[in-house]
Formats: structure tokens, sequence, C-alpha cells
């Protein structure tokens, strides 16, 4: 029987990511995958709709100039093919080289894991051959499924998850999609700014995106409807079901009245489920949590050589937070003492129509938290980068602690290139620091992070625009016991 330092469950980014690190330690590492290597990262999820978005994005800055283009499926399908291609050889070669090195530290089986008890695995392959290895440690990253409602048949063709997208020949004339998270609105910005599939967006809630501020699901709204997308706010789904190769769904609005509607395609995007199944954890005892994913303390189980990372855990479904996740395991398991994981400075990207970008606490968490806080807002309108760009839509917005060191809580920038501002603010909330170093540094001009430097200066007094002369491009205000009241003094 084979024997290693650690077996990785999961060839997805976490695992592959904590497989990696484990060999940095000069530990044997087995990583097993089912399917392909890669996972949802590259198949099914990030890189696929992400590069359906870069694509949708320049159609629609096309469209801007020529409203009649039209770009064919087929093109844009061919590209997201070569993306999966390159990212997928890249992982492959990648790993083959390593098993090709004489002092060999990874080893990659191809088939089904199943936990025997905390130290065994039994391996099962395609053909059906099954063997046993052992390990000290074992990392689950078995990753998540789109969630699928109960009385919805989806058959992966018509009515579709993220998982069907793939199986589309066509642009769809019309497409519902059923559900306002992130994933949801994704989808609905694609396909609407592509410019030939006419886009229903159910939200039951009031507004889209009910975790993010207002302001934030506004914009993207706005954007939404002006590439002809149509939000069904405050709307319950009754029914939908496919007829005639349609599909027929019923609505019931908040005024009680109902409508039948019919449409080409319906995508399903209402969250995430952990695959925990048939893993063999009730041999090792691992425990799950009450909604069904597995229970860990700072990535570590119940059982102390078992630990967890990525999806399985559906704590926060990123690619990011996961590769993150399986890293600090694997250190905890073979690499000195280190503090716990904090999610305070996770940065986070919405691919949405402006990008949407976040870090940190949002507004109306510190609301909802009691916590007295300073806001300042700044428009897109005034960065010169943005005005170039001619991209003008989308407000930077920081938000910081109510007192004369004004620790940075949570930042928001929605516009073009949002996400290249993230990362200095992250730092600061990682550090706990205040805002003055980085509002004194030189930033490159024209650039977008200069709106984030002109947020700082308006806190410190020194802002090149005055918002008490540029209302409505620059806001300040402070809230304290649920009240927001405009600060008149910052200059």
């Amino acid at each position: 029987m084979q024997h290693f330092d650690l077996i990785v469950i999961g060839g997805g980014p976490a695992g592959y990511a904590g497989a990696m690190r484990a060999i940095d330690f000069g530990k044997k590492v087995l990583l097993i995958e089912k399917k392909r290597l890669g996972g949802a990262g590259v198949y099914d999820g990030v890189l696929t709709s992400k590069t359906l978005w870069e694509q949708s994005l320049k159609v629609a800055s096309i469209r801007e100039m020529v409203p009649n283009f039209e770009v064919k499926f087929d093109a844009i399908s061919k590209i997201v093919h070569e993306a999966i291609y390159e990212r997928k050889t890249q992982m492959t070669v990648h790993s083959q080289l390593l098993q090709k090195l004489k002092n060999r530290l990874f080893f990659y089986e191809k088939g089904t894991a199943y936990l025997k008890d905390k130290n065994h695995v039994q391996i099962t392959k395609d053909d059906g051959k099954k063997k046993t290895v052992s390990a000290d440690f074992i990392l689950i990253a078995t990753g998540s499924r789109p969630r699928i409602p109960a009385n919805i048949k989806v058959d992966e063709q018509i009515i579709v998850t993220s998982d069907g997208i793939k199986n589309f020949t066509s642009f769809p004339k019309s497409m519902v999609v059923l559900g306002a998270g992130v994933i949801g609105c994704e989808f609905a910005t694609i396909f609407s700014c592509f410019g030939t599939t006419k886009v229903f967006l159910i939200d039951k809630a009031e507004r889209i995106l009910p975790f993010e501020d207002e302001d934030v699901a506004e914009i993207i709204t706005t954007n939404l409807e002006l590439h002809d997308a149509h939000v069904h706010h405050g709307s319950s789904l009754k029914r939908m079901e496919i007829v005639n190769g349609k599909v027929e769904y019923d609505l019931e609005h908040k005024d009680g009245h109902t409508e039948t509607l019919t449409v080409d395609k319906a995508l399903i995007s209402i969250g995430r489920v952990a695959n925990v199944e048939n893993l063999g954890l009730e041999n090792a005892g691992v425990k799950l949590k009450e909604k069904g994913s597995i229970w860990d303390d700072d990535t570590q189980t119940n059982i102390s050589n078992i630990f967890v990372a990525g999806d399985v855990t559906t704590e926060v479904a990123l690619v990011n937070v996961g590769e993150r996740e399986a890293r600090h395991a694997v250190v905890r398991m073979f690499g000195p003492t280190i503090k716990p994981l904090s999610y305070k400075n996770i940065s986070t990207i919405m691919f949405l129509n402006p990008e949407v970008a976040a870090v940190g606490m949002s507004e109306q968490e510190c609301v909802a938290k009691g916590i007295a806080h300073k806001v300042v807002k700044l428009d897109y309108a005034t960065n010169a980068r943005a005005i170039a760009m001619r991209k003008t839509k989308g407000f930077f917005k920081i938000i910081v602690t109510n007192d004369s060191g004004m620790r940075i809580l949570g930042m928001r920038v929605v516009g073009e290139h949002a996400s290249s501002a993230i990362q200095g603010v992250a730092y600061l909330i990682y550090t706990n620091q205040g805002i003055r170093e980085l509002a004194d540094m030189m930033h490159p001009h024209p650039s977008i992070i200069e709106g984030v430097q002109e947020c700082l200066r308006m806190l410190l007094h020194k802002s090149i625009y005055k918002p008490y002369v540029f209302k409505d491009r620059l806001k300040c205000y402070v809230c304290e016991n649920g009240v927001c009241t405009p600060i008149e003094s910052l200059t």
C-alpha cells in the first residue's frame, strides 16, 4: 500500500493549490480528481463566465458606436474554448512534468475517492478497479455544484444552471434568470451586453444584490435596463417548466397579480451545494454543518488530521478564498504555527456592467451592526482616466471609523477597472492602518486608483475638488445611531 504525507481529494483551484504548497515543504502528496484537473474553476465556473463577460463588454462597446453590430455565437464559443484549453494545458503539463522529476513528490490519480477511515482512502478508477492508499493528513477540496429547486426540472439544455451554459449552440432570443445574486446578475449582464438576447431577471427582493449597498444595486440595475434587460422586482416564481421546447413560467408580483411568460431559455442561479456525498465522511467521523457543508475550525475539521478548503465549506465560494484556505491548511499541517485566517479583507470582483469591486464591510452592514462611521463618495466623472476612456458611470466609496484614526472599514468601487483600485485599501484593512500613507503616495496619472487617493484626501480636508462645491459629484457624511448627516466642513 502506498503511503503519502498528504492526500488531497479534489483537483479544482483549492485542491491544486494545496497540493503545490505541500511540495514546498518537501512532502509526498497525492492529488485525486474524479473528472478533470482544474474542476469547475476552469470548465463551468470562473474562467468560462469571465471569458464570456470580457467578450460581452467588448461587443457592448462596439454597439455603442455601431448599434446594429452583431457577433456570431460560434466566434464567442471559440474564444471560450481557447481560454479553457490554454488553462487546462498549463495545469496538465505542469502536473505531468512534476511527476517526471527525479526527486518525485507529486502523484496524481484520476478516480473517485472514498474515505475508509481517517487515514485510508479508496480510489475507484473509471474502469471499476479499486486500490487503497494511506496518508498522515487528508485535505478535502471537493467543491460545490449549482443548487437546483425541487420543483423545477433542469435538463441543462433549455432550463440550465451555470453548468449548462456550455450546451448553448446559439444566443437565445430570450432568457429568464432566476436569482438576483452575483452569478445571476453576471449572466444577465453577459447576455444583455451581447445585444441579441432579451433578458428577464427574477428578483424576489425589492432590489438586486440585496447583500450590497443600495447605490451599488441601483447603478447595476440601470445599466441592465439600458441594455434592454428587464428586472422583475419583488416577484415570486410560482411555476417554471418546458412547454413545446420553450420555457413557460408564472410570476406573482408584489401587488398580487400574476402573469405567465414564455422565453427560449432559463438559467437557474440560486446558490451552490457542497459536494459531500459518497465521500465516506461518516467512516472518518467528519462532522457536517446543518446545511450540509463540512464543519471546520480555521480549515481543520473535527478530525485532527483531516482539513477542508474551498466551496465544500460554502462559507465564501470564491476561487481566491479556496486557494488561500488550502495553502493555509497545508501550512497548519507541516509548517510553523500561524495565526488564523482572516476573512475581513477579502477582495471581491463582481463581473457586472459596470464592474464592481469590494473589500471589507459595506455601508449597510455598518449601519446594521450599529458601527459609527464616516463615508466619502466620489463620482467616476471626476476621474481623468475614466473621462479618457469615456466610461464615467460609477463611483468610489470608502467607509472609515468615525474617529481621528479613520481606520478603513470597507470600500466599494463601481466602474471601469474597479478591481485595480481595491488591493491597496485591502492591505490597509488587513494591517489595521489608517489612510494617510496611501493618501500621500504619488499615484500614476491618469489612473483609476487616483479616485481612491482623492477620497482619502477628502477625509483629510485636502481634496482637489471640494465636496461643498461639487455636491452632486462628491459626498461626505457621518453615520451614527442610524442617522446619516452630511459633513459640510470637509474641504
